[in-house]
């Protein structure tokens, strides 16, 4: 039986009330997975897919306060756009300058971004534990590459090049995070030499991903066996990048920790709790069937 309840916005006990907004929504596998965890701590409350058209985005932010949620994840097409509408932002969303986790504190709502740790921890735990020193290539320069690179400065690696169809982007993001550490962009065209010597190679892009699960971000040909290849799609769990990287002789490492981990910090800045991952991530894979 659910017992736990949590302090409302109210300062009344009640269910605690979650969500995520995105446009589209339907596809996420967050309700499930979050709401695997609350059963998984005692705890009384719902976590609910909520559709928010980019015009009503304005709206949907106030009704966090009006209807008592303590907090919500924001996904795509949101994570900056919603910036301007929330009370405060943590370091980890001005770093990075976009928001996928917001707080609700009594009507006080804090953006955070957990994309980026949830990332690391995954990498670190499932495929290099130290990677301080290494050879890292970015592929993309959206949104998730400004928090994964902004996360892999704090563990140290050697270099970092952020490659991207429009070249301009790829700078730009690189200037962004040069402070950090030793980063560059460079063009999509141009990556050969930079994979051929990177140890780690990192698609943030959306290509392969259901439901185009044969699209490949970059001819496998350039890999090498020994390095490390990470996809941050988790739908297919094994994209068609991993699974030829794994036939060259390469280490791969899937989006799902990521995902997990991401929806776990979250989850603790909410309850206060430590998340069951195992939960968590066991509830992922059996929706994705």
């Amino acid at each position: 039986m659910l017992t736990n309840t949590y302090q409302n916005v109210n300062g009344t006990g009640g269910e605690l009330l979650l969500g995520v907004m995105g446009d589209p929504i339907a596809q996420s596998k967050s309700p499930a997975m979050h709401t695997a965890a609350l059963r998984a701590l005692n705890i009384s409350g719902a976590y609910v897919p909520l559709h928010i058209a980019p015009e009503r985005l304005g709206d949907a932010v106030q009704a966090i306060r009006t209807l008592g949620f303590r907090g919500v994840n924001v996904t795509i097409p949101h994570k900056v756009a919603v910036m301007p509408y929330l009370d405060r932002l943590d370091a980890s969303a001005l770093s990075v300058g976009a928001v996928n986790t917001i707080v609700n504190d009594k009507g006080v709502l804090t953006g955070y971004n957990t994309d980026g740790i949830g990332y690391v921890r995954s990498l670190k735990a499932e495929a290099a534990p130290d990677i301080s020193g290494a050879r890292i290539v970015v592929l993309g320069a959206g949104g998730a590459a400004r928090g994964i690179v902004t996360a892999l400065l704090q563990e140290r690696p050697e270099r970092i090049f952020i490659a991207n169809r429009t070249p301009d982007k790829a700078e730009e993001l690189a200037e962004a995070c040069r402070n950090g550490g030793n980063v560059s962009g460079i063009a999509m065209d141009d990556i050969g030499e930079a994979v051929a010597a990177a140890d780690i190679v990192i698609n943030t892009t959306s290509v392969g991903m259901y439901p185009h699960p044969d699209g490949l971000p970059l001819d496998p040909a350039l890999l090498k066996p020994g390095q490390i290849i990470s996809d941050l799609i988790y739908n297919p769990l094994y994209t068609r990048l991993l699974t030829e990287a794994q036939e060259l002789g390469c280490r791969i490492h899937g989006g799902l920790g990521m995902f997990v981990y991401q929806g776990a910090y979250a989850l603790e800045y909410w309850t206060g709790l430590t998340a069951p991952v195992e939960t968590m991530r066991r509830t992922v894979v059996e929706s994705l069937g």
